[in-house]
């Protein structure tokens, strides 16, 4: 089993931080659905510092505004090696998740599609001098 590669990155807030606002690690999507129950995987902390896999989909929702009327806000991110993060879209209103869930069903796709031989090298791979990993390289054959 292959151990992902975290990097740190730092998860926005979006939205107002007294409204409801979320992150979430996205692994899968239920297309039947419409709404935010779509979004399979993993809830992580908004506003600071987070580990998370490298090619993650982070699915970023909050809201601001009156209670009783608030302004939705979501964006979809994808996370890179270097600990930066991509933005692929957003969405606003009512339908934000709608919106969203076909990019997100696409992004897994791909991601999917890559076998992990053909993939970028990660930072993990700096903590190696270029003598070990030649050698490592010519064990191998």
């Amino acid at each position: 089993m292959e151990v992902p590669i975290l990097v740190p990155i730092d998860v926005p807030l979006v939205g107002d931080e007294r409204h409801k606002n979320w992150a979430k690690i996205v692994t899968n999507v239920d297309e039947s659905l419409a709404s935010g129950w779509a979004f399979e995987g993993d809830f992580i902390a908004t506003g600071g510092i987070q580990d998370v896999p490298v090619g993650s989909v982070l699915l970023v929702y909050g809201e601001r505004g009156a209670r009783s009327n608030p302004q939705i806000e979501a964006r979809l991110l994808k996370v890179n090696a270097d600990g930066t993060m991509s933005h692929i879209s957003n969405a606003k209103g009512r339908a934000w998740a709608r919106t969203l869930r076909d990019d997100v069903v696409r992004l897994l796709a791909d991601e999917a599609a890559v076998p992990m031989t053909e993939r970028p090298w990660g930072p993990e791979l700096l903590q190696y001098s270029s003598e070990a990993l030649h050698e490592e390289l010519r064990r191998r054959g």
